[in-house]
């Protein structure tokens, strides 16, 4: 009788269909947001942004959940495209373009810095305990330049000042994310554990006031979450700024005797 190679076995394994499904699903919304700004579809090319960091949340929910993992999630692949690509080549049609080097050195720079983020994510991914990110998540970064697209859109008159505010961010995000600066981490809030009556409340509200209008509610929910990270590490700082200030107390005679 032949022996089966030791290696055989291994080659066989089969891969897990939903995580991969849903991150084959990550990327064609990444694709589909570059080609929709060649198109000049600036709408369509931000609301697939955000679609992809649905199905983003969603593999990470079911790798989770079915303890299996896509390859193209642990490549970054999809995530680089549609949160790096996608986004760099749609703030700069939209708004970078007037500046010309400026401009697409700032998207360039939104890209390398995501891509930066993505390495250290991979280095941080295998402490499942872990609360808080280093850095800020390039989907929240992409989120927040196509929630700013869609919020002038829908609310604001498009015109210079839009150049300015885009060129202005997409510095700002590109420096969060290669930065020490703390994020919450969606691991970190245990979803999947029991929880007080009243989250479930501010959930269900949360959900009604998104359905209402949707866009200024979700722009607001990122813009508060990129300001988190600064808020906390200020606070941080400033505690440990007041606990060196505050008086050792002196030793006692007796027990030093």
């Amino acid at each position: 009788m032949r022996k089966k190679r030791p290696g055989i076995n291994k080659m066989r394994k089969g891969v897990y269909i939903l995580p991969n499904l849903f991150t084959t699903a990550n990327l064609l919304c990444g694709f589909f947001s570059i080609i929709s700004v060649f198109q000049e579809k600036f709408l369509h090319a931000a609301l697939a942004i955000l679609v992809a960091c649905v199905f983003d949340v969603m593999d990470g929910m079911v790798a989770r959940v079915s303890r299996g993992s896509s390859r193209f999630g642990v490549d970054s692949l999809a995530d680089l495209v549609s949160f790096g690509v996608a986004p760099a080549v749609l703030a700069f049609s939209w708004a970078l373009r007037p500046y010309g080097r400026f401009g697409w050195v700032a998207a360039f720079l939104f890209v390398v810095c995501g891509a930066l983020r993505l390495a250290r994510f991979n280095v941080q991914s295998s402490d499942t305990k872990i609360k808080y990110f280093k850095g800020l998540p390039i989907p929240a970064a992409a989120s927040m330049i196509a929630l700013t697209i869609l919020l002038y859109l829908r609310l604001i008159e498009t015109g210079w000042v839009k150049d300015i505010v885009i060129l202005i961010a997409i510095y700002l995000l590109a420096f969060l994310m290669v930065s020490n600066v703390p994020y919450v981490s969606s691991k970190g809030l245990a979803l999947s554990q029991v929880k007080p009556f009243s989250i479930l409340i501010f959930v269900v509200l949360t959900v009604v006031v998104i359905a209402t209008e949707p866009i200024p509610v979700l722009f607001g929910i990122v813009f508060l979450y990129v300001l988190s990270g600064p808020v906390r590490m200020v606070i941080a700082w400033q505690r440990k700024r007041i606990m060196r200030r505050m008086p050792v107390p002196d030793e006692d005679p007796l027990v030093k005797g």
